[in-house]
């Protein structure tokens, strides 16, 4: 009875174990988290955790104390790194778009698309109540609002479909692109 009991408790041990396994699996096939590179694989955008935390009023407290993630690029031809959305300015240039919103805006609250043209991140609001996105231009460094009619298709909000034509000659065909979030998103 004790060895039928012991062979039982390790059978389900071992296939929890492997059912983690499985979905951390899924969760790699359907985001990046924390790291990606570019499609010709020139830079990898990452996020790294800022220094010193941010006291800020908070949606669901009074305030938070918080070690918000900034957005960076590393060139593999220069071998450097460069902040490419901060806290420094990102909170301040989102709140022009974000007129009824009251709470801060941190740049790892957002999933990232790099398009295939590897300039342009679509960001794609992860804070349920922000309900706005962006497009980032990153040669121009510039934001802008994504438009609500925009011709992405977002499947399970994780995976992006483009489909379309990419030059005259070509056919039709469908792009997927996997979006880079944060770890603290899914913690």
């Amino acid at each position: 009875m004790k060895k039928t009991l012991l062979i039982l408790i390790i059978f389900f041990s071992f296939k929890n174990l492997v059912a983690a396994e499985e979905n951390k699996l899924l969760i790699d096939n359907l985001f990046h988290i924390d790291q990606m590179n570019s499609h010709n694989e020139n830079f990898a955008l990452y996020f790294k955790a800022r220094e010193k935390a941010i006291l800020a009023r908070g949606e669901n407290s009074n305030y938070i104390n918080d070690f918000p993630k900034d957005l960076y690029m590393y060139d593999y031809k220069t071998k450097s790194s460069s902040p490419l959305i901060s806290y420094e300015w990102f909170p301040k240039r989102a709140k022009y778009f974000l007129e009824e919103y009251d709470f801060p805006v941190f740049p790892d609250d957002f999933a990232y698309y790099l398009l295939k043209d590897n300039k342009t991140l679509v960001m794609i609001s992860a804070v349920k109540s922000l309900n706005t996105n962006f497009k980032f231009d990153i040669s121009k460094k510039k934001l802008e609002l994504y438009p609500k009619n925009g011709k992405f298709d977002f499947i399970i909000s994780s995976i992006a479909k483009n489909c379309g034509h990419d030059n005259f000659k070509e056919n039709y065909k469908c792009s997927f692109y996997k979006p880079l979030i944060s770890s603290t998103l899914i913690n």
